[in-house]
């Protein structure tokens, strides 16, 4: 019995040895043809698609780590400052404020800090720097979109290269054999297909960073909203 454990013990590790080896063959088959392909396409396109590939990639990265680091629990923040505007500490209430990052809390310590000059210049202020951060959260998308614009057109600028390339062969050979157009034809489908892979990815990110915005925003608005009753309730708006 314990002979037969040790043998199905071997055999289960040389099938899981088996899978990762033909795992790992797959991913460098993969690869390698990915390389092949790019290669076999118009290499003058198809780096320009890949620089739009990475640094499109790099102001996503940027704008998802910034949203998320500018995410907060609004209504714990809110909570926060009321229990300092019930016991009449307004300083305090501004120093929660001051002290919890994110676009949210700026825009309600803007409003605090305005509440000795009454309501109308309390919300005036919050309007007003909510602008502000409201466009400090979109800062970096005309670039992404600017590369979700271009990589699919460079991609349709190396197929009408190719097919010139194409035309030039036959023109020269004077025959339309397949063999003869087959290497402009394939250059005009690679690069096109390059450059939509990228404006597609970019497109998945840009609307996920999007709506991460309009959340934020949301949140910013009805905090605003719900920090202007609170100092109504608490008559905090006097110096």
């Amino acid at each position: 019995m314990r002979h037969l454990s040790k043998t199905l013990a071997a055999l289960t590790l040389v099938v899981f040895s088996a899978a990762d080896l033909a795992a790992q063959a797959e991913e460098a088959s993969g690869f390698q043809v990915l390389k092949k392909q790019f290669i076999d396409g118009d290499w003058r396109f198809m780096a320009i698609v890949l620089v739009c590939l990475i640094l499109g990639l790099a102001f996503c990265i940027e704008r998802i780590i910034t949203l998320n680091l500018a995410s907060v629990n609004t209504d714990k923040l809110l909570s926060r400052i009321g229990e300092r505007l019930e016991e009449g500490d307004m300083a305090g209430a501004r120093e929660v404020a001051k002290s919890t990052p994110g676009p949210t809390a700026s825009v309600l310590y803007e409003g605090l800090r305005h509440s000795g000059e009454g309501p109308d210049a309390v919300e005036k202020a919050i309007v007003s720097y909510g602008s502000v951060q409201m466009g400090l959260l979109e800062r970096g998308l005309v670039w992404i979109s600017l590369f979700i614009a271009i990589a699919p057109m460079l991609g349709f600028m190396g197929t009408v290269v190719g097919m010139i390339q194409a035309f030039n062969r036959i023109e020269t050979v004077g025959d339309l054999s397949p063999a003869v157009v087959a290497g402009g034809i394939k250059v005009a489908l690679l690069t096109t297909v390059f450059g939509l892979v990228v404006a597609i990815i970019l497109q998945i990110l840009y609307n996920y960073i999007v709506n991460k915005i309009d959340g934020i925003v949301n949140k910013m608005e009805d905090a605003s909203i719900a920090l202007v009753d609170i100092m109504a309730t608490n008559n905090s708006f006097k110096a």
